[in-house]
């Protein structure tokens, strides 16, 4: 059995435990948190489980293999090197830290160490992005053209992070997952109404050598909740609405030629409009995947030590990519939307 320990019970960390006590090969044995009321939280429902206010006793313990991050993004370096170097496994909660230099830093430790670092980018693990993968890799869509992603909602507002870094890091990541091609460029705008300067609306462009784009609207002051995504393809089109209870992806055998005549301004669109069909996709719940993952790594290590044979899907190298493109867009959004080089 692997023994976990979570640090955070606040607003991801219920979902956390819950997820990692039905995962099998592991159980939850700790749970630190310096809110008294969160941990009589995790006393009401996890009746075995103990609990601490102070995060090093967790780490210290070395009955725990494996710490799960789930605090402000500011702290996960330090626990995690922390961790790391008393000899535990890691899983961080999005995103893997504030800076590209922490998180070579933290992969570096994992590696030295023989232990396994992993990222919470839950939406990699869900039957929609897993669906979306599997078709392209399928050659069923054609060959990428376009990523246009709204996020945006109510709250919750970060206290040491902007809006990209919370929101658009889950864009960031499935464009890493399901594309064979990274970014060469980035532009951002946004705007914080707040004192402390932190962007609550931001809009980034991720711009590829292939001529691929995307383009994510992030707000935390919609008076709605929008999950909206549309990938284009020379093929089709695919509609990805998170928010769906069943039909989140919806596939349009739609698209568009051009005829072009003589000289260039004379240019024809040629439209086609076929069916539409919803794909079937996997109703399994993406953070016990997540769970799932982290934990089977861990058993595979034990064995052959860490390896690509056993690196989770949402491993540290991506997570680390993503803290490039973030940093990349906030520079851009220092500069009112100056064109970044990556």
């Amino acid at each position: 059995m692997v023994s976990v320990g979570v640090i955070g019970y606040g607003y991801w960390g219920p979902n956390l435990v819950r997820n990692f006590v039905s995962v099998d090969g592991c159980e939850v044995i700790n749970v630190a948190d310096c809110r008294l009321d969160r941990l009589a939280a995790v006393t009401e429902h996890y009746k075995s489980i103990n609990t601490t206010e102070d995060p090093m006793d967790l780490l210290n313990d070395d009955n725990v293999d494996a710490v799960v991050i789930a605090t402000a993004a500011c702290t996960h370096y330090d626990f995690a090197k922390k961790a790391l170097t008393r000899g535990k496994h890691v899983l961080i909660e999005k995103p893997m830290t504030v800076s590209s230099l922490e998180a070579k830093e933290l992969i570096a430790l994992g590696k030295k160490n023989h232990l396994l670092v992993m990222v919470d980018h839950t939406f990699l693990y869900t039957g929609a992005v897993q669906k979306i993968k599997e078709l392209i890799e399928q050659d069923k869509l054609g060959i990428p053209k376009y990523y246009d992603a709204t996020r945006i909602n109510l709250g919750l507002f970060q206290p040491d992070v902007n809006v990209l870094w919370d929101l658009a890091s889950h864009d960031v990541a499935i464009l890493l997952y399901v594309l064979d091609e990274k970014p060469i460029s980035v532009n951002a705008v946004g705007i914080s109404h707040t004192e402390n300067g932190i962007e609550n609306i931001a809009y980034l462009t991720l711009n590829y050598a292939s001529g691929f784009i995307a383009h994510i609207n992030c707000s935390w002051i919609s008076p709605v909740k929008v999950r909206q995504t549309f990938i284009g393809f020379d093929k089709k089109m695919i509609a990805y609405n998170d928010l769906e209870s069943i039909e989140k992806i919806r596939i349009y055998d739609s698209g568009y030629d051009f005829t072009t005549k003589q000289a260039k301004t004379n240019t024809l669109v040629n439209y086609r409009r076929g069916k539409t069909y919803t794909p079937i996709l996997s109703s399994s719940e993406a953070l016990n995947d997540v769970a799932q993952d982290f934990i089977s790594c861990i058993h595979a290590s034990i064995d052959t030590g860490i390896s690509d044979n056993n690196t989770p899907i949402s491993n540290a190298k991506l997570g680390c990519e993503v803290i490039k493109i973030l940093e990349k867009a906030d520079q851009s959004l220092k500069n009112k939307g100056q064109l970044v080089m990556l």
